[in-house]
């Protein structure tokens, strides 16, 4: 028995160490960016826009593409709702508009409130695997606690109207519209993805900017996806049930009630929200996978 845990970690070895090679080589290029910029206000803030950016419209570019692409219809949610390019471009020129004077002002101020609550950016003290995934998986479920109930009070009859609405433009939704929504939602929801990570550090300390960049790509590969109208037979949801998927959050825009949460599926089912439609689908799912257990 030890002997084939020991054998497993030596084949492991050179994973650990290519791991250990990506990190030095990130933390050389972080010191050098940082001393390059001579200005640490500029360089926090200037990286997480870039980064906000390139993610955010680099995930959504794939989406638009599949749609035009008539083989990929048969994963479309809501196969008939196709997005045309008009209305791709006018949620283009929207959500241009809102990270220009909604997010990149909070964006660049990101540094001196990392510095209040003592998150560290240098790069001697990037973190270990072990806290980083901790934290990481922390900030999702506290995100989604967040969200799931922010997002049920703007279903609240003048929340709605007057905040709400302009995201449920699109009842079929495609990845552009993960952050086309009215400015006090964009800025009350982006709480959520900024403020965890803020009261983890001042709870608990010890959270790098390294892990906060990475949570905020990941949170936008989620809030894109689960935007993007397609669900595929590889997608997550399959594999990890309490995982919320397109589908659910597509059900949302289809029905305009219910699947009030980001990333996980537990507050719609414990607080009885799930759309019956999002429900079927994951009771069906659940008996095909028993089903495969008991062959």
């Amino acid at each position: 028995m030890n002997s084939t845990i020991a054998s497993s970690i030596t084949l492991l070895n050179p994973l650990f160490n290519a791991g250990n090679s990506v990190v030095l080589l990130l933390q050389s290029y972080w010191g050098a960016y940082y001393s390059w910029m001579d200005n640490d206000f500029l360089a926090t803030g200037l990286l997480f826009l870039v980064i906000h950016e390139l993610v955010y419209f680099g995930k959504s570019a794939p989406w638009a593409i599949l749609d035009q692409i008539p083989f990929f219809r048969k994963y479309k949610i809501q196969d008939t709702k196709v997005p045309s390019n008009s209305e791709q471009l006018e949620c283009l020129k929207d959500v241009l508009i809102a990270h220009a004077f909604v997010e990149a002002l909070p964006i660049f101020a990101f540094q001196p409130i990392c510095q209040i609550f003592g998150i560290d950016y240098t790069a001697e003290t990037f973190p270990a695997l072990k806290p980083f995934l901790l934290q990481v998986t922390a900030f999702f479920l506290m995100e989604d606690t967040w969200h799931y109930w922010f997002h049920r009070a703007l279903h609240y009859g003048p929340l709605y109207k007057y905040i709400h609405k302009q995201h449920h433009k699109y009842a079929a939704p495609f990845g552009l519209t993960a952050e086309y929504a009215h400015p006090i939602e964009v800025a009350v929801t982006g709480l959520g993805t900024v403020g965890s990570p803020l009261l983890w550090a001042y709870y608990f300390g010890n959270v790098h900017l390294i892990t906060v960049i990475c949570w905020v790509v990941l949170r936008l590969f989620q809030a894109v996806d689960s935007h993007s109208g397609y669900d595929f037979p590889w997608s997550l949801r399959h594999f990890l049930p309490i995982w919320a998927g397109a589908d659910h959050h597509d059900d949302h825009h289809k029905y305009f009630v219910g699947n009030y949460a980001s990333s996980f599926r537990h507050w719609d089912f414990l607080l009885g929200t799930e759309t019956p439609a999002t429900a079927r689908r994951h009771t069906i799912l659940k008996s095909s996978q028993n089903d495969k257990k008991t062959k």
